[in-house]
């Protein structure tokens, strides 16, 4: 990599060249505000924040632009200064919201520019503003200041400016909302949210009043929500996070990495049964509620391609209220199932009326990592420093093979690796199939163990989706297997996880969950004492293991979006 010099303040730094001054600076402590600016976008320079005085020009430029050799920089000077507060007001006049009535305070850039700068926000009235909701995702163009980062990182081109100028989800029939919130993730100032997010948990506990209150999480939160309480990105709190539920008040807490191993059973039937009738090839993940309805509103000719097997979440929930409802005499209609989820699109997924069991739907309400970590502060529990706690009996036991669903390569590596025992009675060598490990957006192999051969396509984000499923219409032999999640890395990098979040942050999630998977002994679905017992008491009968472990899709239409009340208080 080529290597250049610039001075900061006379202080000369070495950097790779093809980098912005701002990342360099902050790559080496040096202090330059910014506002829109995220290590994994392109930045359009919209807030104008990040000023900095260049080889003595009395023209100040945005720190954005790309550092040269040579250049000498002035971070802070008395014009600069007037410069940013100048800029900053420009942005308060569109943010139409007090800070004091923001729930997105805790991790708010704007307002740390407000503290510093002294700034005194003062909007100005839009009668265009609105506040829209499309799915589990809301628009509030009250907060919106207009940086555009939402749209940059948009995988389906939802979101554009709209008559007025104005950031908004797009009315065009062809364009739909997949819930990925990504969107969420990259807003700087809160304008973007999951649907009820924080809201809600006013009332979890009132509307779960008189139930046994069930709590299950999701394997990639255990990797993430320790940065909400100033652990290391990705250091392993499953512990603490059972601890910290416990202590909520929830009566059980189950893991739904085991609700995996139940996805990795079930998906391994359905990859050998195609494989051998050479039908309905390529089998297509489904565990992503966020591709899911991708595919269906953008491909529906690839519907029969999706596995039937119901994602974790809704497989856990469905065996909790069913299995395990019977096994402890219990009323299902009296159980009340909180998935924690990395995940927006989560919460739509549990609104699809073909999940429901008898009526019931396996789980109740769905909160993000960042929800969650906001009811822990609200109630005073400190989770770095919580004495750690097991998950219950017999649902808070995976295998290694259930955690890793949680990063890109885990869902086809834990169905292969039992898919491969069912094929030979042998277990499958380890790193096999590594591979196909890695945050990388697209993966091709062929994995070839034993006499068997298949032609393997690991993709994440929606983009990269939308690349293989080009290369499915040119050749529908291309692949045999094919694993889509939505988000950059998998869930770890999910729209619902902890901010700030970015590729580095991501891939050190990634690396805790493949590590909890070295240490763990029992190493595959297949393998899983839990399973294993639960299919030989429960699962005998063929229909009623199709009815809570299975599910079907079907073509999408547009999501319809809703136009919530305009107002200046938070969603």
């Amino acid at each position: 990599m080529k290597k250049i010099s610039i001075k900061f303040n006379g202080k000369s730094v070495s950097a790779d060249f093809g980098k912005t001054i701002l990342a360099i600076a902050l790559e080496n402590g040096i202090e330059i505000p910014y506002l829109c600016y995220h290590p994994d976008i392109k930045s359009k320079q919209s807030c104008q924040i990040s000023m900095v005085e260049i080889n003595g020009s009395k023209n100040l430029k945005s720190a954005c632009d790309l550092a040269e050799d040579g250049m000498e920089i002035v971070t802070n000077s008395e014009k600069i200064r007037e410069e940013r507060l100048k800029n900053l007001n420009l942005i308060l006049k569109k943010h139409q919201l007090e800070c004091s009535d923001c729930v997105f305070f805790r991790r708010c850039k704007l307002l740390e520019l407000v503290t510093k700068f002294n700034a005194k926000p003062a909007a100005e009235q839009d009668k265009f503003l609105q506040v829209l909701q499309s799915g589990s995702v809301v628009f509030d163009q009250t907060k919106c200041i207009g940086c555009e980062n939402c749209i940059n990182v948009c995988p389906v081109n939802f979101l554009s400016l709209d008559k007025n100028k104005r950031i908004a989800p797009s009315s065009d029939e062809k364009k739909n909302c997949t819930n990925c919130g990504q969107c969420i993730l990259h807003c700087p100032v809160g304008a973007i949210e999951g649907a009820g997010e924080f809201e809600e948990l006013t009332s979890l506990f009132s509307e779960a009043k008189g139930k046994v209150m069930i709590a299950q999480f999701a394997p990639a939160v255990r990797t993430s929500i320790g940065e909400e309480f100033d652990m290391a990105p990705g250091e392993i709190a499953t512990g603490k996070l059972v601890a910290g539920l416990k202590k909520l008040g929830f009566n059980y807490v189950f893991d739904t990495a085991t609700g995996a191993d139940f996805t990795t059973m079930e998906e391994s039937d359905e990859l050998i049964e195609r494989l051998q009738k050479k039908e309905r090839l390529p089998a297509m993940s489904s565990c992503c509620p966020a591709w899911v309805v991708f595919l269906e509103f953008n491909y529906p000719e690839f519907i029969l391609s999706l596995c039937t097997s119901r994602s974790p979440q809704t497989m856990l929930g469905g065996i909790t209220k069913n299995y395990w409802a019977k096994a402890n005499k219990i009323d299902p209609k009296n159980i009340y199932v909180v998935s924690i989820m990395p995940c927006v699109a989560k919460k739509f997924e549990i609104q699809r009326e073909e999940l429901k069991i008898d009526g019931l739907a396996p789980v109740d309400r769905v909160l993000t990592t960042r929800e969650l970590a906001r009811l822990f502060k609200d109630r005073s529990i400190d989770l770095k420093n919580i004495e750690e706690k097991e998950a219950d009996d017999p649902l808070g036991f995976p295998s290694g093979a259930g955690v890793i669903y949680g990063t890109s390569g885990g869902v086809f590596e834990s169905a292969f690796r039992t898919a491969y025992f069912k094929m030979t009675g042998k277990e499958l060598p380890q790193d096999a199939v590594k591979e196909i490990r890695g945050i990388e957006g697209l993966k091709i192999k062929e994995i070839k163990v034993d006499g068997i051969s298949l032609k393997v396509c690991v993709a994440n984000g929606l983009q990269n989706a939308k690349k293989v499923l080009e290369e499915l219409k040119k050749n529908s032999k291309a692949f045999d297997a094919i694993e889509v999640m939505a988000c950059p890395g998998g869930c770890v990098g999910g729209g619902g996880q902890s901010l700030p979040s970015n590729q580095e942050i991501i891939k050190k999630r990634s690396q805790s969950l493949y590590f909890i998977d070295e240490q763990k002994e029992i190493k595959a679905a297949h393998n899983n004492p839990a399973v294993k017992k639960i299919y030989a008491e429960f699962f005998t009968n063929e229909e009623i293991r199709k009815k809570i472990l299975h599910t079907n899709f079907s073509p999408r239409g547009k999501t319809k979006i809703k136009k919530l009340n305009n107002s200046k208080e938070s969603l």
